[in-house]
């Protein structure tokens, strides 16, 4: 008999653990990552983010990640930056709801479209399907390629390639519940 109290209070410790891991991380940018001449506006097109996701910004050394105001969005100003990266692997916790803005603070490259601005929600984690070909999204199985159309005023470029930008996942804040139900099921069964 306490042996098996035991198991059960370890199954829930295992549990409760779970919980902070259960969010989507969102590669900015899919394979080209966090660069020049991608339309991040199109990358966000059927993309659902949740409090508790990841972006995860990959790039090379001659960009930045800047977490900006809307204002400073809008101008691409870089003087009041919330928060600032150069380290060319930046994850980002998006903890709050609301949207939340970023730019790339080397000179010149927010102007020419490096900048993302993301609609957060509160709630569970999903990824909502888009019929637009210039977008993508995924599913816990998806493994379908997407086409990318990015234009400047001198140049076309059209990438197409296999979705990696997401993982599927529960939100904490449903893992909490999903945790907590468990935890008064194993009470009463070793009650």
């Amino acid at each position: 008999m306490a042996s098996s109290k035991f198991g059960m209070a370890c199954l829930l410790l295992v549990l409760c653990m779970a919980v902070p891991i259960l969010a989507t991380d969102y590669t900015v940018g899919d394979t080209n990552g966090w660069t020049t001449g991608v339309d991040y506006s199109s990358w966000t097109k059927g993309k659902t983010f949740k409090v508790g996701d990841n972006l995860v910004f990959n790039y090379p050394p001659s960009h930045t990640v800047d977490e900006v105001s809307s204002s400073d969005y809008s101008s691409c100003s870089v003087g009041n930056s919330i928060s600032t990266d150069s380290s060319g692997a930046t994850t980002i916790a998006l903890k709050t709801a609301g949207t939340h803005y970023f730019i790339c603070g080397v000179m010149g490259h927010c102007g020419n479209g490096m900048k993302l601005a993301v609609k957060v929600e509160s709630g569970s984690s999903s990824t909502t399907p888009s019929t637009s070909p210039s977008s993508s999204s995924a599913s816990p199985s998806a493994d379908t390629p997407s086409t990318t159309t990015t234009s400047t005023p001198s140049t076309t470029t059209t990438t197409t390639s296999t979705n990696t930008s997401s993982s599927w996942s529960l939100s904490p804040f449903v893992a909490y519940w999903v945790a907590t139900a468990t935890a008064l099921l194993v009470m009463v069964v070793i009650s």
